[in-house]
């Protein structure tokens, strides 16, 4: 396992997987208000934080499917979205970007096109035609590789909700610019 300068040496147990991904919504997502949807639904308890064991990607590819189907069966007020963590599998950037479609096809294949939707989040994120270290990145980068599951329906409603929505990303390259690299590390305190 490779040292991780995020999380030092401690073992990547699924609480300290989980926990490091909660500090990071709390203090980034939320705190630096990325996504000015996530408050409510971690205020209200609605995420599912699950750690995928899975070492290759056919295992991965399994706990999607399980996990899309348990989302589309669950009620929204228990249940919104799910964060699956995989820190053992996809840890090389281009070989997530790669899966993304395999995702996308799984989607489809358990017939929740329409339904539901994969977003990505990863450690070395880099958006088509950016820069490596442009903080323009950090709006997803999460602590470790993550396939986050959404609700089509509730994409829909808080776009809706948030008549400038597509102003998000640009303000949040402004926040993240303004905040440097120095800021991201002291905002976890490292």
């Amino acid at each position: 396992m490779s040292h991780d300068p995020m999380h030092g040496d401690e073992p990547l147990t699924d609480e300290s997987v989980i926990a490091a991904t909660r500090e990071w919504l709390e203090k980034a997502v939320i705190g630096l208000n990325l996504c000015p949807f996530a408050k409510a639904v971690h205020v209200k308890r609605q995420i599912r934080y699950v750690v995928s064991q899975a070492t290759d990607e056919e295992g991965l590819l399994q706990d999607l499917l399980h996990e899309l189907q348990l989302l589309a069966a669950s009620d929204p007020g228990d249940v919104e979205t799910t964060l699956l963590m995989h820190p053992f599998v996809l840890r090389d950037f281009l070989d997530y970007n790669d899966f993304l479609d395999i995702a996308d096809a799984a989607v489809e294949e358990v017939g929740l096109e329409g339904v539901l939707q994969v977003a990505s989040f990863h450690p070395d994120y880099q958006f088509a035609d950016s820069d490596p270290d442009d903080m323009g990145n950090y709006s997803n980068r999460a602590p470790f590789p993550t396939l986050h599951l959404l609700r089509e329906e509730s994409v829909d409603k808080a776009v809706e909700a948030f008549p400038e929505a597509e102003r998000i990303y640009e303000t949040n390259i402004e926040t993240l610019r303004a905040l440097g690299p120095e800021g991201w590390r002291r905002l976890f305190g490292r």
